[in-house]
């Protein structure tokens, strides 16, 4: 990992980002990119020109500034950090800057309990998260010392989602971590254990992963919600990261038979993060 772009609002919640983006940073030898999004509107645009750019000046002052207080952290000591800004609108933008610095991963804040909630029905974390083509990690808590022991990726076995868990399996082994995957039998999407070995076949065997001591690692979890059983079996195991498979035109929730995931990432207080399918 060489490139951890981190967009900030100068927020508690994109903080406890930076910090875990540091983390990892330190442990993967990586530099960090903060990137701020000025969100100018039309109507400063369409000032005169003189007046538009002793704003922009004055805009770019303050965001230095800000910045300068903002990125004065000791856990930042010894971790490269560059810093970008940008006259997006909508975060969903965030995709071209990762683009742009080639980055391997996104860490973004979302706001407390109700903050993954909102990932769902239209938020920027949910914006970046449907849109971005590199993975995205989201916190909601602080955590000093991020580290990954233990890890699931939610899956239907949906042979469309196997490049999914293939990046994220890659992505893990960078913490020396091999994810579970995760099967969640629910009622109103019941299968019978038959198909669902069918299932697990067609994907294993489409990932080149069909092998005695992988099979070791699926587990099949039988519970009343989708939700509920993600984050039953995740408490239960003190699994430190969900990790997602998303829908660049539908998101999240359209892996999730509905809107089902909203709940999930609610009622998590881990981290989750998202890989594009």
């Amino acid at each position: 990992m060489n490139t951890i772009l981190v967009p900030v609002d100068f927020s508690e919640y994109s903080e406890y980002a930076l910090e875990v983006a540091a983390s990892i940073a330190k442990k993967q030898d990586a530099e960090i990119v903060v990137v701020h999004m000025m969100d100018l509107h039309d109507s400063f645009l369409t000032n005169d020109e003189k007046q538009e750019v002793f704003n922009a000046i004055q805009f770019m002052e303050l965001t230095k500034r800000r910045f300068e207080k903002f990125l004065d952290k000791e856990f930042l000591k010894d971790v490269e950090v560059l810093q970008a800004v940008r006259n997006y609108k909508v975060f969903k933008e965030l995709n071209d800057v990762a683009k742009e610095y080639e980055a391997d991963l996104i860490v973004m804040g979302s706001h407390g309990a109700s903050g993954f909630k909102e990932i769902f029905v239209g938020s920027n974390t949910e914006k970046v998260v449907r849109t971005s083509e590199t993975p995205v990690l989201v916190i909601k808590n602080r955590i000093p010392d991020f580290s990954i022991k233990k890890a699931v990726f939610v899956t239907d076995f949906d042979q469309n989602t196997t490049e999914a868990y293939l990046n994220a399996r890659d992505l893990f082994k960078l913490f020396n971590v091999e994810p579970k995957l995760l099967f969640v039998n629910v009622p109103e999407k019941f299968i019978s254990t038959k198909e669902m070995e069918g299932l697990t076949n067609e994907f294993l065997k489409k990932a080149n992963l069909d092998t005695p001591e992988f099979r070791k690692k699926i587990v099949y979890y039988d519970d009343y919600t989708l939700e509920k059983g993600i984050f039953n079996y995740c408490h239960s195991t003190r699994t430190d990261i969900i990790a997602i498979p998303t829908h660049g035109r539908k998101g999240i929730a359209h892996f999730f038979y509905g809107s089902v995931g909203e709940d999930v990432a609610n009622h998590a207080n881990i981290p989750v993060l998202t890989f594009k399918m």
